[in-house]
């Protein structure tokens, strides 16, 4: 179903049902025995959510033929190159001083239970209020406890959240390690552009940004995109992505960010992969994916 201004999801339907995947992409990674990521949360809260192809995927159901379209591994290491590169992020940041992190729609990131934050340090946490209940009794009922100060914003990004962040107990005047992980291109291309106004407006100097983007979201209309689609709705699996996404021109986000005084650092995920030490694909879906960039900035002003 196409996105509409005001539409609605929870983490089954829609737009949420993706971060209900990507978590369990994050299960594969952490069961996978090269040990790149480790969630211990990621395969039960997908179990909670229910989605059959992601409970299934979890618990190791899905037939995995030599040569097929469905391979645990390439799905499990494509998230723990993007999960650890976001991890280090918020580490590194709040390894230098840093004090408070916001993660922008954070579906069921596990961060702020997982992550071994230095003391003192609030996460706080953006997304509707039906997902970050949703998440904040599973965990709960799991046992897990918070390893950070968590303070959840339970607000839609196309609402006023900067207020809801600072009713919640934010300080723009603190410097601020945020991720817009897996987001941009669920935006409008204007709402893009708004976001990082708004990030930039609410950041002291000193603060920290990480995003993947890629340049052109034709690549989940193209030929490559729709014969992996439909070898895996064949699998059962009925989340499309590119019916999701706002397409169209939109921001370089290195150039806007550098431009509204960001110091921008940009990595292609090839780069990432051989950091990990793995192999990027060569095959049509990989290469489709080549222009793929996961980006790092700093609000110069104070030593980082």
């Amino acid at each position: 179903m196409a996105r509409t201004d005001s539409d609605s999801w929870d983490l089954a339907t829609s737009v949420g049902a993706t971060a209900t995947m990507v978590a369990a992409q994050r299960a594969l990674a952490s069961a996978a025995p090269d040990n790149l990521i480790d969630d211990p949360w990621a395969a039960p809260l997908v179990r909670a959510v229910g989605i059959d192809f992601f409970t299934r995927m979890v618990d190791g159901d899905i037939p995995v033929v030599e040569g097929g379209e469905y391979d645990p591994d390439e799905w499990g290491h494509g998230m723990a190159v993007r999960t650890r590169f976001f991890d280090e992020h918020f580490l590194s940041a709040t390894r230098g001083g840093i004090r408070q992190a916001v993660i922008l729609a954070a579906g069921l990131d596990s961060r702020a239970y997982r992550l071994d934050w230095p003391a003192g340090t609030v996460v706080y946490e953006v997304d509707l209020p039906d997902v970050i209940d949703f998440k904040t009794t599973t965990l709960g009922d799991l046992g897990a406890k918070p390893t950070a100060i968590r303070r959840t914003v339970a607000v839609d990004l196309r609402d006023d959240w900067p207020t809801a962040l600072r009713a919640a107990g934010f300080d723009p005047q603190a410097p601020t390690v945020w991720s817009a992980e897996g987001l941009l291109i669920y935006l409008q291309p204007e709402a893009q552009d708004a976001l990082f106004d708004t990030i930039t407006s609410l950041s002291a100097p000193g603060s920290r940004v990480a995003c993947e983007f890629i340049a052109d979201t034709s690549v989940f209309a193209g030929p490559e995109w729709r014969r992996h689609r439909e070898k895996m709705a064949a699998l059962g699996a009925d989340v499309e992505i590119g019916e999701l996404i706002y397409h169209g021109e939109r921001s370089h986000v290195i150039e806007y960010l550098t431009d509204t005084g960001w110091t921008v650092t940009g990595r292609p995920v090839r780069e990432l992969y051989a950091e990990c030490g793995l192999e990027y694909g060569d095959d049509e879906l990989a290469v489709a994916f080549d222009d793929l960039t996961y980006l790092s900035a700093v609000l110069p002003g104070l030593p980082v």
